[in-house]
């Protein structure tokens, strides 16, 4: 669940960095994922696969 609740199991373990999702936010993360998300939509709009699909069983055949 999110967020965990402050007596989570995750926090007490010494192997385990719990952080926001905000801490992803780098400029070269930000960049790909406009990219992606770019390169989804021109694939979108040609009837493509999508780039990184996590669903992909919902795509037509």
């Amino acid at each position: 669940p999110e967020p965990l609740p402050s007596d989570h199991e995750l926090y007490r373990l010494p192997n385990c960095i719990v952080a926001p999702h905000i801490a992803s936010a780098t400029v070269h993360t930000r960049n790909e994922m406009a990219r992606i998300c770019a390169e989804n939509l021109i694939a979108g709009l040609l009837g493509k696969p999508l780039v990184a699909c996590v669903n992909p069983e919902i795509r037509p055949r």
